[in-house]
C-alpha cells in the first residue's frame, strides 16, 4: 500500500502479510503515479512492522521502486523493522539501486520513524 502526504513531503509505503510479487509489481504502477505528483527532495517511510515475509524474487521489485524514487529525487529514506527477521537486506539492495548514498535511517516503531521526521 502506497500514500503520499505532500505538505510533509513524504512517501509512506505499507507492507502487510505475505508480500508477493506480483502484489509489489501491481503497487509499483501505483507508487509510480504517487512519485510523479512528489517535487524532488521528498523522503520515503517504508513500513515494514506488519510483513510476516516475502517473496525472494520480490526484490527486484523493491529496486525498481528505488530506482524510481532515486530518480525523482528521494532525499531519506526510514524504515520502520521492529525485528531482525524482517530486515530483507535492503542496505544491500540500497547499494545496487540507488545512484547516490543517502540517508537511511532503520527504526523499531512508528513512533520512532515519525520522531526521525519530524511528523
Amino acid at each position: 500500500m502506497a500514500t503520499t502526504n505532500k505538505a510533509s513531503k513524504l512517501l509512506v509505503l505499507t507492507y502487510i502479510g505475505h508480500v508477493q510479487t506480483e502484489e509489489l509489481r501491481r503497487g509499483r504502477e501505483s507508487t509510480s503515479a504517487l512519485l510523479a505528483d512528489l517535487a524532488p527532495g521528498f523522503r520515503v517511510l517504508a513500513d515494514f512492522e506488519r510483513m510476516e515475509r516475502m517473496d525472494t524474487d520480490a526484490t527486484q521489485e523493491l529496486g525498481k521502486m528505488m530506482e524510481e524514487a532515486d530518480a525523482k529525487g528521494v532525499e531519506t529514506i526510514v524504515r520502520v523493522i521492529p525485528h531482525p527477521s524482517q530486515d530483507i537486506g535492503l542496505n544491500i539492495l540500497a547499494m545496487f539501486h540507488y545512484k547516490r548514498q543517502l540517508p537511511m535511517v532503520t527504526c523499531k516503531t512508528m513512533e520512532e520513524a515519525a520522531k526521525t521526521l519530524g511528523l
